[in-house]
């Protein structure tokens, strides 16, 4: 389900989950980083598998382009994989590290 912003686009909610090389090499805190350029709310947490789970909220424009940095991350995280799923809109209020 997406929610609408003040300016009529939409707004949706995505859960990704990033394997590969992705804890210990400021993953976490560089997507908040990302995602605040991009005025994307949720969080980045890591999971006890390896992995990264970020859930995003924002326009369509800026899920896509958060989306595609994923699967980049940064110079020293090595990305295996992204899978993301679209999940009901939840209105957090930044992005946080969990």
């Amino acid at each position: 389900m997406s929610e609408r912003a003040d300016n009529g686009s939409a707004k949706i909610c995505v859960r990704c989950h990033v394997a590969g090389r992705v804890q210990g090499v400021f993953y976490r805190a560089t997507t908040r980083h990302e995602a605040r350029q991009l005025g994307i709310k949720g969080y980045a947490k890591n999971l006890h598998d390896g992995r990264v789970e970020v859930v995003a909220c924002g326009s369509v424009e800026a899920i896509e382009a958060l989306q595609s940095w994923l699967s980049k991350g940064p110079a020293d995280a090595r990305v295996t994989g992204v899978s993301c799923e679209a999940i009901d809109y939840r209105d957090y209020q930044s992005f946080t590290i969990a």
